[in-house]
């Protein structure tokens, strides 16, 4: 039996997905709030659902009876401050709930985390799995709480722990909608007026979970690896996004003094709207950084082919035209 935690979120969904269809027994955590997504309801005769938050060991630990591996993609994401020390402490502790279950029932776990764990390159250089975070200087709750998360990781590992841990970058994909990277993708289409003159790491959701699986079948311990597909820079991407939408890219560049100010507008905003952030201080930043990553680390170790990024946009503007088409 394998079991996946966050099987209803974006990541979590496509990885259930890709097992059922190669034949394996699927158990999937869900909360009692969460509802089960629509990719996965054609295949709900092949996934068992069990209720269980990483923060409830006792329903984690039946929900382990059984299994001998576990891909946890459970994680709370927030761009609200007021949220930080929450989400920091539920990851964390999630994460170290899993960590010590794995290792008591010899589970092996392949985990994932994120590059906003992996620190920066010097300028003009890749980023590599062997940047690390520095925990003293960054103020993202995310990345801290995905950093602190690992580190529960490599906290088993030196304990016995067969794991694996991933680091995806920006993960894109039809079936995220308009929530998370969709957003970017939706923001777009309605008529995005600015760009920026950062760059970031980008990779389709199928080919994060198809590493997953290759590495949770592969010998390979106690390693980390960056999967992202291309390092793309945000306006030829967002030009390239409007073109397949068909409407006017953006002319105007957003320089760092105009991202500062969004952040700061729109956390008024948040006051009176009781809503998340559109834009939170640490996006503002790091939309004018160059974030590049090197993947040879992952593609030596498992030869795995990228799904081109400029193929997954096209796949991606059709779904939300079909979305927008039918509301």
């Amino acid at each position: 039996m394998i079991l996946v935690t966050g099987a209803t979120g974006f990541l979590g969904s496509e990885v259930a997905k890709q097992l059922v269809v190669q034949g394996h027994r699927v158990r999937c955590t869900k909360r009692s709030t969460s509802s089960i997504p629509p990719l996965l309801k054609a295949f709900d005769s092949n996934i068992e659902w069990v209720e269980a938050d990483l923060l409830d060991i006792f329903a984690l630990e039946n929900a382990l009876e059984g299994t001998t591996q576990v891909y946890n993609c459970a994680a709370w994401v927030s761009l609200k401050q007021s949220d930080k020390d929450k989400m920091i402490y539920t990851n964390v502790t999630g994460t170290a709930n899993l960590v010590n279950l794995c290792a008591q029932y010899n589970c092996r776990l392949v985990h994932v985390s994120s590059v906003a764990a992996i620190g920066q390159a010097k300028p003009g250089e890749l980023i590599t799995e062997k940047h690390h975070l520095d925990q003293a200087t960054e103020n993202d709750g995310y990345a801290i709480s995905k950093l602190e998360s690992e580190m529960e990781v490599w906290r088993g590992i030196a304990e016995g722990l067969d794991a694996v841990i991933v680091n995806p970058s920006m993960i894109i994909g039809p079936n995220a909608g308009t929530e998370g990277s969709g957003a970017l993708f939706e923001t777009v289409r309605k008529g995005l007026k600015f760009y920026t003159e950062g760059s970031m790491g980008f990779v389709d959701v199928e080919d994060v979970a198809k590493s997953m699986i290759a590495l949770m079948n592969s010998d390979i311990s106690s390693e980390r690896f960056i999967v992202s597909a291309e390092n793309r820079a945000y306006k030829p991407l967002v030009i390239e996004i409007a073109n397949c939408f068909g409407v006017k890219p953006p002319a105007s560049l957003a320089k760092p003094w105009m991202m500062g100010l969004a952040w700061r507008l729109s956390k008024v905003a948040s006051v009176f709207t009781g809503k998340a952030p559109a834009i939170d201080k640490v996006t503002a930043q790091s939309a004018s950084i160059a974030r590049d990553f090197d993947n040879s680390k992952l593609k030596d170790a498992i030869n795995i082919d990228f799904k081109p990024v400029s193929q997954s946009v096209k796949e991606i503007c059709a779904a939300l035209d079909t979305i927008s088409g039918s509301n």
